[in-house]
């Protein structure tokens, strides 16, 4: 028995439900909450066995030979949790769920965050993974400047919650940045919260405009080969975050 064929009979074992389909030909995993993600990670770091999580797969589509002997991991089912705390100006929301439909479920509140206008037909987590961006007059207003919290499961199987819904936190670097563009390649992005606005002054924003999101920059920044302190320290953080290599830069 190979190994992905021993890593996927435990994934059964642990799961004998429909938490593993076959998607493209390729074993894909649907997590449901953090736990399960997490037994998943910790299945995958036992066996040596590497992962690619995928979102909705509209912008990274696994295909081709380089996903063979990968098992896919998909948010598609992680869009149950939702919490509008009002009084603090914030949502809480799963990474499955569409970006656009936040408005939606802040009207009632009378809040908004202007990046669910955007013609963008990912998920949350998607959103955050792939470092979404605007440009606002002649400003460019990424998504990450509303990121303030996330719950996220490490290649490791651990689950953390860096960040913070205050409005003042301590001083020093905000970790939870760092996941803001990261593609899946640093942890899996079980739910994001992001500071929302008062729906009055909403229309300032309406001629923002999505720009194109790409991997190139990080995939080149974690070629080996590149030797610029930018790629240095970006290396350093993907060694940080997962040292077994199991969310592996499929370029």
């Amino acid at each position: 028995m190979s190994s992905i064929d021993i890593c996927i009979a435990e994934i059964k074992s642990e799961f004998p439900d429909d938490r593993l389909t076959y998607q493209k030909g390729l074993p894909t995993f649907h997590p449901e909450n953090a736990g399960e993600a997490a037994s998943l990670l910790k299945i995958a770091d036992r066996n040596n066995r590497q992962l690619f999580i995928a979102g909705f797969g509209n912008n990274v589509v696994p295909e081709g030979e380089k996903y063979n002997n990968i098992i896919v991991v998909k948010t598609d089912r992680l869009n149950q949790h939702v919490e509008v705390v009002a009084d603090d100006y914030y949502i809480k929301i799963g990474a499955g769920f569409p970006l656009s439909e936040i408005n939606r479920i802040l009207q009632e509140s009378k809040l908004w965050i202007p990046h669910a206008s955007l013609p963008y037909v990912g998920s949350v987590g998607g959103a955050v993974a792939g470092g979404l961006n605007s440009m606002y007059e002649t400003h460019e207003l990424p998504l990450k400047k509303y990121f303030i919290k996330a719950e996220i499961v490490t290649p490791e199987g651990d689950i953390i919650e860096p960040g913070s819904v205050s409005f003042k936190s301590v001083s020093g670097y905000d970790i939870v940045k760092v996941f803001c563009g990261s593609w899946g390649l640093l942890g899996m992005v079980i739910s994001a919260t992001f500071r929302v606005m008062p729906t009055e002054g909403s229309e300032e924003y309406q001629a923002i405009t999505m720009q194109k999101m790409s991997r190139e920059n990080l995939v080149h920044s974690l070629d080996s080969s590149n030797k610029s302190n930018d790629a240095f320290y970006t290396q350093k953080i993907k060694a940080k975050f997962d040292p077994n290599n199991i969310l592996p830069v499929l370029g």
